[in-house]
């Protein structure tokens, strides 16, 4: 059961979206999803601050995703991807967020 959702963001280089969806598809996605588990969401922003990518996974406890986050870093599918993934982006920030009472994140 996903107690919250971590939610990152992603602010690219101007221009590089298209580029590190691409890469993001062919060489990270798998090992995310399979490490990370329940992917919420997976978004680019079109109005407002653009060159965005937003994304979002569940996670049953903060013990949880300490374990998957630390597998993933430890992972050398990972690191390989992130090589590649870290010069298209400007800055992260990342949110935990708590569903509100009466919502049941899918």
């Amino acid at each position: 059961m996903t107690k919250f959702v971590d939610q990152r963001t992603y602010t690219l280089k101007n221009g590089n979206v298209q580029k590190f969806l691409k890469l993001y598809e062919e060489e990270g996605m798998e090992v995310q999803k399979r490490i990370l588990g329940k992917m919420v969401g997976y978004y680019f922003t079109d109005i407002g601050p653009l060159n965005q990518i937003v994304h979002m996974w569940g996670y049953s406890s903060m013990d949880d995703r300490w374990e998957r986050r630390k597998a993933l870093q430890a992972s050398p599918e990972w690191q390989a991807y992130a090589v590649q993934m870290r010069p298209l982006v400007d800055n992260i920030e990342n949110k935990i967020l708590i569903p509100a009472p009466f919502f049941t994140v899918p």
